[in-house]
């Protein structure tokens, strides 16, 4: 059976800029088969749209938990997308 598909948006806070998060981060959800983009805010904090079969955005969002080397994350809050527009791939928004 195929796993249900789901759409969050992700948003990272702590020491996320600056650190290479981004393109860690595109390097995961491109494993994971993901759709989506990630980007920098003005805060500092990192949001990601991620879409894709329902267990991999779930091993995704506790990646991005830990972040790459020399991040430290400390919150992260996922809001459950009811319908959504993504790229065909996963991309870098700066």
């Amino acid at each position: 059976m195929k796993d249900r598909k789901r759409a969050v948006q992700a948003r990272i806070y702590g020491k996320v800029q600056g650190v290479g998060y981004r393109i860690w981060a595109r390097g995961e959800a491109t494993r994971f088969g993901l759709l989506g983009w990630v980007r920098n805010e003005r805060d500092g904090s990192v949001t990601a749209w991620l879409t894709g079969a329902d267990a991999a955005v779930a091993d995704m969002i506790e990646r991005l938990r830990q972040g790459p080397l020399g991040a430290a994350v400390s919150r992260i809050d996922v809001e459950e997308l009811e319908s959504w527009t993504t790229p065909g791939d996963f991309k870098i928004i700066a």
